[in-house]
């Protein structure tokens, strides 16, 4: 059973896994098995809505930006610009997503996967932030760094830590890439909350326990979106990339431990 106490954990621990890149979904994996919770993967989508807040919170400048600048046809414009290549992006995102969506959803049954998901995300991590360039986005990076937020619907792979690693080692500029990861989670987070919205609506769960578990993702989010964007102009990538190893050898020895 979901109690209150359970969804605020859970709810601290995905606006903390979201925006740092050590991801949210391998994390609520393993605490669910320790917690003993068996909590749909719409629970988790949910989560997602209040980290989608949180990331609009921070970033609603930029966004009125790019609506205003879409609606009155202003694409040549930085801010017109930006909403293509997110547009450009969330396209393989969305395909990689519903093709695979069924074999994605069996991982959240696996510590085994979600801890070699996350070795492998710590690997990437640490070779990620020996690069970077003077680039700017354009139309196939774009395009590649959706590929890899597509890949990160595997629990373990971090979303934010594949898009900015990515945006990273094409040479783009470690703000840009910061910026552009955060905002092409928005229409993902959207699209995934639209493709579970029916199982959402007609669930039975109690849901006072979910709306504080939304509130509190969405208070913890904002606050970490701000400390990740500190930490990539300092270049602290490599502390994620140990962190995230060690996680993962933690869930692999679970796995094996019976959990």
């Amino acid at each position: 059973m979901l109690t209150l106490i359970k969804a605020i954990i859970l709810g601290i621990i995905q606006g903390i896994t979201e925006w740092l890149p050590v991801s949210s979904s391998g994390h609520l994996v393993i605490f669910q098995r320790m917690l003993g919770l068996s909590v749909p993967v719409f629970f988790d989508i949910l989560l997602h809505i209040g980290t989608l807040i949180a990331v609009v919170a921070v970033f609603h400048k930029d966004i009125m930006d790019m609506i205003k600048a879409v609606f009155t046809f202003r694409f040549q414009t930085v801010p017109g610009k930006l909403a293509i290549f997110i547009i450009i992006g969330s396209i393989p995102t969305a395909i990689i997503g519903f093709a695979f969506h069924d074999l994605f959803s069996s991982f959240f049954n696996s510590l085994l996967v979600v801890g070699i998901a996350l070795i492998v995300t710590g690997i990437f991590l640490s070779v990620c932030e020996r690069k970077e360039g003077k680039r700017s986005l354009d139309t196939k990076n774009a395009f590649l760094i959706g590929i890899a937020q597509g890949v990160a619907i595997i629990p373990g792979i971090s979303r934010s830590g594949s898009t900015i690693g990515t945006a990273l080692l094409l040479g783009i500029k470690k703000e840009t890439a910061a910026r552009y990861s955060f905002l092409l989670a928005i229409p993902a987070i959207i699209g995934a909350g639209i493709f579970e919205g029916k199982e959402i609506i007609f669930s039975s769960m109690d849901w006072l326990p979910v709306i504080a578990g939304v509130l509190t993702s969405a208070i913890i989010g904002y606050l970490c979106i701000k400390l990740l964007l500190r930490l990539i102009a300092k270049r602290k990538f490599h502390l994620f990339s140990i962190y995230c190893i060690l996680v993962g050898v933690i869930s692999i020895i679970l796995h094996y431990a019976g959990f």
